[in-house]
């Protein structure tokens, strides 16, 4: 039951009825319940177990620890650990088995076997795993920490867990700044539910006519790139760039507004990424919910472990406090922008493509700026004007599309080929013969999809500065609800979905 059908939306319906119509201590009852039977109407019902076990385990080892006085300090720690690796076990085991099988093999292959080592195997992989998975994981942590409360009650540490919104797609939650809005009682509140629907309207439209527009002109070109060669590959590159963004972004909205109708506020995941100067900075505003979580529980802990401290002083000495200190910074965000990669899936495109690239990318930046400053105020450039920012934007796109070519490729190989064949065959000539409209949206299609972007373009610079909901609010009575209605009919005229056609699942939703 996807998020986006019709279903859904009369579930979604019916349990906000509800949820307002109960006593309000038993909301999160009837969100536990309902998160329950969204997860047996997803597919594969029996999958909850996994979600249920990885609770299991966090609460277990959550109350362990709160029993467990801090100067046994090798009991906490043999507790945290267990519960980790129960949890990251699971997640292994799930999605990363093929991966461990094709590397060992391709190493193999190397050395002149001849033969495959290990069959692949195959696993039914529970919705929203990794999400789950870092979610309760930090809150273990925290628990270790002694700066979250441990949760008493195992069926509010479910709901936690397995809040059906946020198991889709996210964002990955921090339960001590998030956690107790589930528990507590939500008064009916126009505006809040207003603004929640508002929010989910616009979801659907990034998703359904923009996203799903834009995925059948990539998946044209890179089902068949051998056919489309050259500015074939960068157009439908940044498309793809888009389609993810409006894909994922969009589902962030929908979640997002479903969640805040229910009085319940969840971290804001995306702050137009593309507005973004550098690929740090993009990364601060892509998924923010994933690089908060992999910095506070992966970067700085291995910053702070002993090996680093020692590599730090080591080539402090070998190098000057100040190059040290960045030598040992880039070589612990490797390990970061690895495990960032190997988190969004089990293959060596991701790895590369949402991982090791962008540590590339961030390592040259911090090592280039300095003398690229350097030039420009020699050569009497203002390094903070419209004109240079705008080439930073464009250059940062530019990086970030080369990664999304190695996410969207079927393998590192084809992405290989595909980048060839972008920079050696040259047909600039598509862009304006009508070519492109040969690649599943005609003339139609291909303007409905250009505005589209152009008004999700305007809508995003309205972000940089204020609200667009809160914009809106402030017009006259007629004014916004032309606004909200003109935006609905867009959805139900101009989205792809209905009889004969199933709107794909988000991109993200298999992480």
């Amino acid at each position: 039951m996807g998020i986006t059908s019709f279903y859904f939306l009369c579930f979604f319906a019916v349990m906000l009825l509800l949820y307002y119509s109960i006593p309000r201590k038993f909301q999160w009852g009837l969100l536990l319940l309902c998160s329950i039977l969204y997860y047996l109407l997803s597919g594969q019902g029996v999958l909850i177990v996994y979600p249920i076990v990885s609770v299991t385990a966090c609460y277990a080892g959550s109350r362990l620890l709160a029993g467990t006085p801090e100067e046994a300090e090798k009991k906490r720690k043999m507790i945290l650990l267990m519960t980790i690796l129960v949890n990251i076990g699971i997640l292994v085991v799930l999605k990363y088995v093929n991966f461990g099988i094709y590397t060992i093999d391709g190493v193999a292959r190397l050395f002149g076997s001849s033969r495959t080592l290990i069959e692949s195997v195959d696993f039914l992989v529970p919705l929203g795993v990794s999400f789950y998975t870092f979610s309760l994981l930090g809150y273990v942590i925290d628990v270790y920490y002694g700066i979250a409360s441990p949760q008493r009650n195992f069926l509010k540490l479910a709901l936690y867990g397995m809040y059906f919104p946020v198991i889709i797609s996210g964002p990955i939650l921090k339960y001590r700044e998030h956690g107790e809005q589930f528990f507590a009682p939500h008064a009916f509140d126009y505006r809040r539910v207003a603004y929640g629907l508002q929010r989910m309207l616009w979801g659907f439209f990034k998703k359904l006519v923009i996203a799903e527009r834009l995925g059948m002109l990539v998946d044209t070109v890179y089902g068949d790139y051998g056919g489309y060669p050259g500015t074939y590959i960068w157009v439908a590159t940044a498309c793809y760039a888009f389609q993810l963004y409006t894909d994922f972004s969009g589902c962030m909205d929908i979640v997002l507004g479903m969640s805040e109708s229910f009085g319940i506020l969840l971290p804001e995941n995306f702050q137009t990424p593309f507005f973004a100067k550098s690929v740090a900075e993009y990364w601060r505003r892509w998924h923010i919910t994933l690089g908060i979580w992999m910095k506070e529980y992966v970067f700085y802990p291995v910053l702070r472990s002993k090996f680093f401290t020692s590599l730090n002083k080591s080539w402090k000495e070998k190098f000057g406090k100040k190059k040290g200190k960045q030598y040992a910074t880039f070589a612990a965000m490797f390990i970061l922008w690895l495990t960032v990669g190997i988190w969004h899936g089990g293959d060596w495109k991701f790895v590369i493509g949402s991982g090791l690239l962008h540590w590339f990318y961030i390592v040259m930046e911090e090592l280039l700026s300095p003398p690229c400053e350097k030039v420009m105020k020699r050569l009497s450039i203002n390094a903070s004007g419209k004109m240079v920012n705008g080439v930073r934007i464009l250059r940062t796109f530019f990086l970030v599309c080369i990664g999304d070519l190695f996410f969207r490729a079927d393998s590192v190989g084809d992405a290989f080929a595909m980048l060839k064949s972008a920079v050696t065959v040259w047909n600039p000539h598509i862009l304006w013969d009508g070519s492109l409209f040969t690649l599943g949206l005609d003339v139609i299609e291909g303007a409905i999809t250009l505005l589209s972007l152009l008004l999700l373009c305007r809508v995003s610079v309205m972000q940089q500065k204020e609200g667009v909901r809160d914009r809106i609010a402030k017009k006259a009575l007629p004014v916004r609800w032309m606004m909200w209605y003109v935006l609905l009919f867009a959805v139900i005229l101009l989205g792809c979905y209905g009889p004969g056609y199933s709107a794909s699942e988000f991109i993200y939703q298999g992480f």
